[in-house]
């Protein structure tokens, strides 16, 4: 029975009086574990919402104590990891991230680069070997699957697109999501927000549409889903 991590970045909720005020990326991701449901009820979802309650930023005592010897930590560093023990525990026990990011300035939110920077961690989830040459760096979990949600407010940013070059939130989460054992990612975004036209409307219907193709696709794998 597979576990889901689901990860909200944005900073706007999805309550807001005002619909239009209301997270996209976090609705769509709203959607595909509603989608998920329908096909296996009985699923683990692990939810954090990154956005309302953001992890600490990393400090140099936090470097301090992640350096030294598990055995020679002092009191005061092990609670130093506390929040990062939890979220590396939480993508330890996860065979699919679900993860939701608007763009913010053409890369991620603060809170969600916070979330990685506490769990891209040495030991815990890489390893560091010289003896492995130009590439010491190998990740230390293995099979899981990552499934990006982005919401954009210009368009273009696909591989071939017009904006390709500055997309700096999709390519950045993919690179980073090897140190997490992910070894299958999958990017579904929605554009044009701040266009507001039919073509707006018609990427959100593409968006739920394609969810709801991924979710069928992955409960019928072999992904784990025992």
């Amino acid at each position: 029975m597979p576990t889901i991590l689901h990860l909200d970045s944005s900073a706007r909720r999805t309550d807001n009086p005002e619909t239009s005020y209301n997270s996209i990326s976090k609705t769509l991701a709203a959607g595909f574990i509603d989608e998920w449901k329908k096909q296996r009820q009985t699923d683990t979802i692990i939810y954090r919402d990154l956005g309302q309650t953001p992890p600490e930023y990393i400090n140099q005592d936090w470097i301090a104590a992640v350096f030294t010897d598990e055995k020679k930590r002092t009191n005061a560093q092990k609670e130093l990891l506390v929040l990062s023990d939890t979220l590396i525990d939480e993508v330890d026990r996860a065979d699919i991230i679900l993860m939701s990011s608007p763009m913010y300035n053409y890369g991620m939110p603060a809170a969600l680069k916070a979330w990685f920077d506490q769990v891209i961690r040495i030991h815990k989830t890489f390893s560091f070997d010289l003896a492995r040459g130009d590439y010491p760096l190998e990740p230390i979990m293995s099979g899981k699957t990552l499934v990006l949600i982005t919401s954009t407010g210009e368009f273009g940013f696909e591989t071939g697109g017009m904006r390709e070059d500055i997309n700096h939130l999709g390519p950045h989460v993919k690179v980073m999501s090897k140190y997490l054992g992910v070894e299958n990612f999958h990017e579904i975004r929605s554009e044009y927000q701040e266009f507001g036209d039919n073509r707006h409307d018609q990427s959100i219907k593409s968006a739920k549409t394609n969810i709801a193709k991924l979710v069928q696709a992955l409960t019928q794998s072999n992904h784990k889903l025992h």
